[in-house]
This record gives structure tokens, sequence and C-alpha cells, in this order.
């Protein structure tokens, strides 16, 4: 295969026939440079993706990860394959490594939010739940930190999300219409058109797919003290998010004729903030 770019020291965006494809091999930036051929036995893995958006966006990515980072979403991978008898599409490892990389910067400025989703994803998609406290631990192993249970979730719903399990039914057509008038607000709201190729859009819609899902089924949620202060303080950081999540919140509880806690807040505000800085 031919270099075409040099990302960084263990990778290179390549071509192969007509297609570009990100490849990571040890040590490429030190001993190749643009234009140079090299042999599929130094390759230790190959990205394809869809379209010319995703090969950009995860250029951009993956030239700013270090290799070890790659190297432990490759065994995350490996390991739920096993786990659940499949093989996933190469962009699944990607989006991963996009959430690692937001993962970390959160955990520096410990902003941990108790997950709403923590007991829907334990209770009904248990295997899944078991892949993302497996990767937890596989994370904070690698990366020498301390990580709170309710981060499994996020990263459980990476493969449910793959799978395409929140189903077909006519309430989840009832739940995109909401998701629909929900993505208007926030568009609207900072005049901005949303990148739907890129990993922050998915995650937000991942998100607020089940938070639909909880309203359609009219599930109790409840804050804790902790959720209260970080609220608190994500409110006054990204004021933005807080005003556009006013704005959902008044359509949300004039459509379902509930409140959204605190806790769903912070969680949107997180989700908001990331997704309009893409």
């Amino acid at each position: 295969m031919e270099i075409k770019q040099i990302l960084n020291n263990n990778v290179a965006l390549m071509k192969r026939g007509g297609n570009e494809v990100i490849v990571v091999s040890r040590g490429i930036g030190f001993k190749y440079k643009k234009n140079d051929h090299i042999s599929s036995d130094e390759i230790e893995k190959v990205y394809i993706l869809d379209t010319y958006a995703m090969l950009e966006h995860f250029s951009y990515l993956i030239a700013q990860s270090n290799a070890e980072n790659i190297i432990l979403v490759n065994a995350i991978v490996s390991y739920a394959e096993q786990q659940l008898n499949i093989k996933v599409s190469d962009y699944l490892n990607l989006t991963l490594l996009d959430h690692i990389d937001f993962l970390l910067k959160r955990a520096v400025k410990e902003q941990f939010v108790k997950s709403p989703l923590y007991w829907n994803v334990k209770r009904f998609y248990p295997k899944f739940f078991a892949i993302g406290l497996h990767a937890l631990t596989m994370i904070e192993e690698k990366l020498q930190i301390s990580l709170p249970e309710d981060e499994a979730v996020s990263l459980a719903l990476h493969f449910v999300n793959m799978q395409g399990i929140l189903g077909g039914t006519e309430e989840t057509i009832q739940g995109m219409h909401i998701l629909k008038n929900i993505m208007t607000i926030i568009q609207v709201h900072y005049k901005i058109q949303l990148n739907e190729e890129s990993t922050p859009f998915i995650r937000l819609t991942t998100h607020l797919q089940f938070f639909i899902q909880r309203l359609l089924k009219k599930e109790e949620q409840k804050d804790d003290i902790h959720t209260l202060e970080l609220y608190k303080q994500i409110r006054t950081t990204h004021l933005q998010s807080y005003e556009c999540v006013q704005k959902i919140k008044i359509y949300i509880e004039s459509r379902f004729d509930t409140c959204i806690t605190a806790n769903e807040e912070t969680y949107l505000m997180l989700h908001i903030s990331h997704v309009v800085d893409v």
C-alpha cells in the first residue's frame, strides 16, 4: 500500500486500490514518508470507513491519539466480539476511541454524572452491561485512573447501538418524531447545522433515544446530592448549553406533563456542549 499522509508516529492515511484507509503500524512515521510503499506484514490494523467525511473526522481523531489508547480500544472491541460472537465494523473502534478521549477530558475535571440509563441497561441488556464493566476495568488498569461504574453504561451503549436494539415499533416511530424536534431546538438555539456523522452527534442521539423511551414509559427518575452539585457547576460553565436545555425542558414538560431531573439536564448539557464544538 502507498502512504498518502503520515498522521503521527504510528498512524498513516494510505491508498489501497481506489480507496483511502487509516493504518496503524508502530514507528511508521519514523521509518517512512509520503508516497512510500509498505508491506501488509508491517500493518497492525486497517480502518475502513464508508464516507470521506468519516475518514476525515477520524483521521484527525486518530492522529491526536497515542498508540496505547488505540491498542486499548482494539482490545476492548476484540473482547466484545468474543462475548457477542460477532464481527463489528471498524467504525466502532473509532467511536470508542473518541469516547475514551472525551471520557479522559471529563475525568480531569471530575465531571462524572450518575447515569439515568444505569438500571435500564443493567436490567434489559445485562450482557452489554457486563462488556461495559469489563471495558471500564481495562481503561482503569491501562490508564491508571479510577472511574465510577456509571461510565460502564456509556461504553455498553456503543455495542447496544451497533446491534440496532432500539427497535422499530410504533413507540420508536413516535420517539423519532420527538428526537427530531429536540434536534431542531438545538440547531435553532445555536443557529447551526449539526454534523450528523460526528461521534458526539451519534452519542447524543443514542442518549436521547433512551431518554425518550423512559419518558414514553413514564419511568420515574431521581436526583442525588452529587449530581445537584455538578449540575450547578455545569450550568455556570456551559451557559449556552444550559439555556438550550431549558428550551428542551419546556418542550418535554409540555409534551409529557412531567419534569426533567437535574441529573438529566446535566447529561444533556454535557452532550450538547460537546456536539456543538465539532
